[in-house]
């Protein structure tokens, strides 16, 4: 499998190309090997998955071999590929033009393209958010989109971008700063959607949940207006510098002799010079590896390093959150250990009441009750692998938190899309403490959305649409659940049954507590809650244990450490 720096080596495919048009196969075999992953992540991205790419990767390909005979220049063949891809991807949409397509829902229920992204390459933080923000950008942005990905990554050029497209460099140019900047309005909705705001709620009531440019521009509207919504547009890193080093989607194994022939018979594609070599290869999945990413453990995990971030750590991205203050001191290195006392019965009885206190079924307080003061634990600060924000939707997504700090989970649930027995998050793998220490984010998830005290409708669903439901004796968790570290641990998403996700943020005591005291006159529904009693009594949460099981999903409910 060829990798970016093979494709930078003309010499060696210009070797290739010409021993192909010479009758090679085996040449043959290479060259549509070593290009079908770049063809099928640009045709994947531009139709985000649709159920056609298959066909229009298949016909890109064939189109390729059937006139490799007319390319004059082996140097531009990479080019010369790219734009017969986007040809046919154009001659797609026109032959859609009388009979429309859904492109905003894949085939048979399967994951679009955004979502293959995210889950081949383990996505996480504001990568996933680029991947997800892709949903939203009408075809011709999304087209282009696909081009410039693939520019940035280092799999493109400029001027072969521009040759794809059919401009100039200097119109290029502006047409990828237009596509960025709807591309990052795109962004600050996939962040405001993960968000708790009251108003975004009330308008997307009637949404049906599939991303179009008439939601993307209402939405779009309230952002720019929304106090509340606002800071999602704030503080992000430009998409540019999240794509560098992302290595291409692998072609899937799905990809079946059948499909790969086009619709053509076997005699017919021997007869363009497809030996049965080539036609094996493209049923096997490929992956291309770009420089600054490491693909570990068959694709497990995806680590990728932006130009001015600090060299990662046993496979983690460090994102540390501090608050105001000096640093703690460091150990000297000629410092003589001082040999610690022994603990006393009471240090002892202390130490033996960590854990004995486990999260139990609690009422909501009433909606104007102020919370208790919440206890300033130190925060030297936490590292985590999802980095600022690590959004986690699927079973089997997780993130690992280590240092001394908080932690905010932030619960989204979707009864419209799946409603249903939840299976709760466990965190596993402990090793120190953990305490549940606040809840707020001005409601519960089981409170009414609109307003009143018997409300049917609620963050865990409504009549129309089915209710969430916890397992038996679960604490109801609220929007915005504050967590405090001391060591590591690791959450996991064991979405099975109703649709949620959870985004995970290293926060600060001072943001739990400012979260916690904004109340209904400033336009929420209650005021938070404080568990913390600022020793080994807070509580834990139920799902919690030190082991690390091989389905996380089995942690038993009030599960001791």
């Amino acid at each position: 499998m060829s990798t970016n720096a093979d494709r930078g080596d003309g010499r060696h495919w210009h070797a290739t190309i010409a021993a192909a048009q010479a009758g090679d196969r085996q040449a043959l075999d290479e060259l549509v090997a070593g290009w079908l992953p770049l063809v099928y992540n640009v045709v994947g991205r531009a139709l985000n998955g649709h159920a056609d790419v298959d066909d229009v990767v298949q016909e890109t390909m064939l189109r390729a071999v059937d006139h490799l005979g007319s390319l004059r220049d082996p140097d531009s063949f990479r080019s010369w590929l790219v734009a017969i891809a986007m040809r046919q991807i154009r001659d797609r949409a026109r032959r859609r033009t009388t009979q429309p397509l859904d492109d905003s829902v894949p085939a048979d229920g399967a994951a679009d393209f955004a979502e293959l992204t995210v889950l081949k390459l383990q996505l996480e933080g504001e990568r996933r958010e680029v991947a997800e923000a892709v949903r939203w950008l009408d075809d011709e942005d999304r087209q282009l989109l696909s081009l410039w990905w693939l520019e940035v990554a280092g799999e493109l050029t400029r001027r072969e971008l521009a040759a794809a497209v059919g401009v100039s460099r200097q119109h290029a140019a502006v047409r990828v700063q237009r596509m960025k900047e709807r591309l990052e309005t795109s962004r600050s909705i996939v962040r405001a959607l993960d968000g708790a705001c009251p108003g975004l709620r009330d308008l997307t009531a009637r949404w049906n949940g599939r991303p179009d440019s008439v939601w993307r521009k209402r939405l779009a509207r309230h952002i720019r207006g929304c106090g509340y919504c606002g800071d999602t547009r704030t503080s992000v890193v430009p998409a540019e510098r999240l794509l560098v080093g992302i290595a291409l989607v692998p072609v899937p194994v799905g990809f079946t002799l059948s499909l790969a022939l086009g619709g053509k018979t076997a005699a017919a594609a021997t007869s363009v010079g497809w030996s049965a070599k080539l036609l094996t290869a493209l049923t096997k999945p490929a992956v291309a590896v770009t420089a600054g990413a490491t693909i570990a453990a068959g694709g497990a995990y995806v680590v990728v390093q932006t130009p001015e971030a600090p060299p990662p750590r046993a496979a983690v991205a460090p994102t540390a959150t501090r608050t105001p203050g000096p640093p703690p001191a460091a150990p000297s290195a000629t410092a003589t250990p001082t040999p610690s006392p022994s603990p006393s019965a009471t240090e002892r009885k202390a130490a033996a009441l960590y854990g004995s206190v486990v999260d139990g079924v609690d009422s909501a307080p009433a909606r104007n009750t102020r919370p208790s003061a919440l206890p300033h634990r130190p925060e030297p600060g936490i590292t985590s692998t999802g980095g600022r924000q690590a959004v986690m939707q699927h079973r089997g997504d997780s993130v690992t938190l280590s240092g001394q700090g908080y932690v905010l989970v932030r619960w989204q649930i979707s009864p419209h899309s799946r409603p249903g027995a939840l299976v709760m998050p466990s965190w596993t793998g402990l090793d120190g403490r953990l305490f549940h220490v606040a809840s707020a984010g001005g409601r519960r998830m089981d409170d009414p959305l609109d307003g009143t005290s018997d409300g049917p409708v609620t963050g865990m669903g409504g009549p129309d649409t089915g209710y969430t439901v916890l397992p038996a004796g679960t604490q109801q968790m609220w929007q915005n659940e504050y967590f405090y570290v001391d060591g590591t641990v690791t959450l996991t998403q064991n979405e099975r049954g109703a649709d949620y996700g959870i985004t995970v943020f290293p926060t600060t005591w001072q943001a739990a507590d400012d979260d916690l005291r904004r109340g209904p006159d400033q336009g929420v529904i209650r005021y938070g809650l404080v568990r913390d009693a600022g020793d080994d009594s807070a509580p834990v949460p139920q799902y919690v244990t030190r082991t690390t099981p091989a389905d996380p999903a089995t942690v038993p409910q009030r599960s001791r450490v």
